[in-house]
């Protein structure tokens, strides 16, 4: 995770998101001295150089438009969220819990590397007002929870150096309190960014709990094996432009085939990373309204 987390510091830089200064500062967070940062950053560059602008996902979405002012998909039913908290694996999980008003089932939110911030909780509002409770876990619980960082870099360096087995025990401390939250309710597991990479690695840990699974541009594991996992319905998106996550579809596509499960994965074109978040530079408005309807389908279709 800390190897991901430190590429997508140098790819912000190269995208002119960062400037080199910060890249820098954020890269040392991490750990990783000037040199290091310095050939980081020139491998990103070339990278982004060489690619072919294209993305490898399995169905094409349909054609999009530039990002305009929207607000975004679900928002206009957005329902509050409540902190709550248990006992976990490495001591007490917090979280923000959003109950729908008739659920149709619930939903376990993974954050980005930024922790559980304002638009995590958002999200999770924007899925309760849809129908599915949704419970948005603060994986840096055990360092003192998101809100104890004044500098959010710090925050995301903190999440780059926890254990990736630590951050799958609390994911699954979290299915359990879903679970308890939501009793006979079927389970799904959203996670965006890292999130999305974590959500990736529950199911190759063995998560038979979830009905459904989407992973937002999240980069597979290697060696994935998802046989764990059966039952398991897996929708997954990428960004056409986003050509480090995209690398590692191949690897999810073919580990989702040999365990059996049924899965559709989705690149949406013109878009890049993290254009789910309406927070952020990337945000491309079609292609989260594309994604977000398929989000309510597959839902419709596998959870409710």
């Amino acid at each position: 995770m800390q190897r991901y987390i430190a590429e997508e510091i140098a790819t912000d830089h190269v995208d002119g998101l960062l400037s080199r200064r910060e890249a820098l500062r954020r890269l040392a967070l991490l750990g990783i001295g000037a040199g290091a940062a310095s050939a980081l950053i020139a491998a990103c560059s070339d990278k982004k150089a060489a690619a072919p602008g294209a993305g490898t996902g399995t169905t094409a979405a349909p054609s999009g438009t530039a990002p305009v002012v929207a607000p975004p998909p679900g928002s206009e039913h957005t329902l509050p969220t409540a902190p709550v908290n248990w006992a976990g694996p490495q001591g007490e999980l917090e979280a923000a819990y959003s109950q729908a008003v008739a659920p149709l089932g619930a939903v376990l939110i993974v954050h980005e590397n930024k922790g559980l911030n304002d638009w995590v909780r958002s999200v999770a509002g924007r899925f309760a007002g849809s129908g599915y409770s949704a419970l948005a876990i603060d994986l840096l619980s055990p360092q003192g929870g998101t809100g104890s960082f004044t500098d959010p870099a710090a925050a995301t360096a903190a999440l780059a150096k926890i254990p990736a087995a630590d951050l799958v025990a609390n994911l699954k401390s979290g299915v359990d309190e879903l679970g308890r939250l939501a009793p006979g309710q079927k389970l799904a597991a959203v996670g965006f960014c890292m999130g999305g990479g974590l959500v990736w690695q529950l199911l190759a840990a063995g998560e038979p709990r979830l009905a459904a699974a989407v992973p937002f541009y999240g980069p597979a594991p290697e060696n994935a094996d998802f046989a764990g996992s059966k039952g398991v319905a897996v929708l997954g998106f990428y960004g056409a432009l986003d050509d480090r996550v995209n690398a590692t579809e191949p690897v999810a596509k073919a580990a989702l085939e040999k365990a059996g499960l049924v899965h559709e994965l989705v690149t949406e074109p013109d878009a890049n990373h993290a254009f789910f978040n309406d927070t952020g530079e990337r945000y491309h408005a079609a292609a989260a309204a594309d994604a977000w309807q398929r989000v309510q389908d597959w839902f419709g279709k596998y959870l409710s």
